[in-house]
């Protein structure tokens, strides 16, 4: 049994919906899989599980959240170096830059992505919450 956090933040509760659908998606297939907001996860977490999905929205000009996401975020990226993790979150407006962004660091940094990071555009309706659900099963 695989041993995975679902690690987010949540402004409007659009990217907390998706976190529970990841969670769900993993728990189907069999994980150990545990939930935190990004303020209760550091870095010293990260070796003890086998994968990680971060859930952040896009804020502002299409960056991750400034004050508790990302810094929690740059500590753990010394940790992605043949981690296997994925990626998901919400945005209102622009074209996903964020997340392109955010993929580019994590490969960067010598993780592995399982699959496809999943984005909502506001509420994930129910095609974005079985895509979550699906990324949570893919860290299995």
């Amino acid at each position: 049994m695989s041993k995975i956090a679902v690690v987010y933040w949540s402004g409007t509760g659009n990217t907390e919906q998706m976190a529970y659908a990841v969670l769900e998606g993993a728990k189907e297939k069999g994980a150990d899989a545990v939930l935190f907001q990004a303020s209760e996860f550091d870095a010293s977490m990260m070796d003890s599980y086998a994968a990680v999905a971060f859930g952040c929205p896009a804020m502002g000009a299409e960056v991750l959240e400034e004050s508790e996401f990302q810094p929690m975020f740059d500590a753990c990226e010394t940790k992605l170096s043949g981690k296997r993790i994925a990626l998901f979150g919400s945005y209102g407006w622009g074209d996903g830059e964020w997340m392109r962004n955010w993929e580019e660091t994590c490969t960067s940094a010598g993780a592995e992505l399982v699959c496809d990071s999943v984005i909502c555009n506001e509420t994930p309706d129910e095609e974005g919450l079985n895509a979550c659900k699906e990324l949570g099963g893919a860290l299995n």
